[in-house]
């Protein structure tokens, strides 16, 4: 038995006549009868009588039509669902995160993803940066985030955002009285610091905006992630250079405040890694949002 005969005999049921079944199914009369009549001997029951008019369901026939159609019905729900995940409609995207990017960018994009693809599972996955490029490799993630990632063979990098740079610190500290800090002023303060972790990361990234500022940043900490950084300097142990989406951290004590006279380069990166050889649709899809939303909804093209 195969689909062809629960498909033929769907149609010589619901016609009651061997002759417009074939008619429907475009088909001549002869093999329909024979595929039929070797349905029947498969089952070893009898499906159909013969009438003046043409053909009436045994008992045994109005069960297998019940069936038959249920058959069908579950064949054309798996080639839907098959073609959607096909086309990256359908499926789960496993996705890594770290960072104060949590606070704002990524939010945005797995949303504008799950009004696209609402049928596509959603799983994010804490890690750092090491921990994202060993999960792609491993294919335990699809699609991870994080800033100032080193070029990789394997890895493929695509730009998402781009951030301004913020000095972070507490109600108390003799900075927090100006509307804006001179980047230069920072010399005289002790610093706070993250991540530790996988280099390069956004520490490297400060240390090289102090040293073409001309001085040696003083570090009172270097921590794991913003949020440390920033309830730091919220208790009064140091500035903390933060993206600008860190200040979606409003914890008591602290106050942003802009900078000038920044190196260049001061911007702050947001990037999407994948691997390089994965053609996967459910990527492709996702990719696509991240295009969008970038183009759209966070003003960077």
């Amino acid at each position: 038995m195969d689909l062809r005969h629960l498909k033929y005999f769907i149609a010589v049921a619901e016609e009651q006549n061997i002759g417009r079944a074939a008619t429907r199914l475009h088909i001549s009369q002869p093999p329909l009868t024979r595929q039929i009549q070797q349905l029947e001997d498969e089952l070893g029951v009898r499906l159909l009588t013969r009438t003046p008019r043409g053909v009436e369901l045994t008992q045994a026939g109005t069960l297998f039509l019940e069936e038959a159609r249920n058959i069908r019905s579950i064949v054309e729900q798996a080639t839907e669902r098959t073609q959607r995940a096909g086309q990256g409609k359908l499926g789960r995207l496993d996705v890594g995160i770290f960072g104060t990017a949590i606070l704002d960018a990524i939010p945005k994009l797995l949303l504008a993803f799950r009004r696209a693809y609402p049928e596509v599972k959603i799983v994010l996955h804490t890690m750092n940066k090491g921990e994202q490029i060993e999960a792609l490799r491993q294919r335990r993630i699809t699609v991870g985030f994080n800033r100032m990632v080193a070029p990789l063979p394997d890895i493929e990098t695509k730009l998402v955002a781009t951030e301004n740079l913020l000095l972070a610190v507490s109600h108390a500290h003799p900075l927090a009285a100006q509307s804006s800090v001179s980047f230069r002023d920072l010399s005289e303060h002790p610093l706070v610091l993250f991540p530790t972790g996988a280099r390069p990361n956004f520490i490297d990234k400060v240390m090289t905006l102090c040293h073409d500022a001309g001085f040696e940043p003083q570090i009172s900490h270097e921590v794991g992630d913003a949020i440390t950084g920033v309830a730091l300097a919220a208790g009064g142990f140091g500035a903390c250079l933060v993206p600008e989406s860190a200040t979606s951290l409003a914890l008591p004590g602290v106050v942003y405040k802009p900078l000038t006279e920044l190196p260049p380069n001061s911007r702050v990166d947001l990037s999407c890694i994948y691997r390089r050889d994965d053609r996967a649709p459910i990527l492709e899809a996702f990719l696509g949002v991240v295009d969008h939303v970038r183009e759209n909804l966070l003003g960077h093209p």
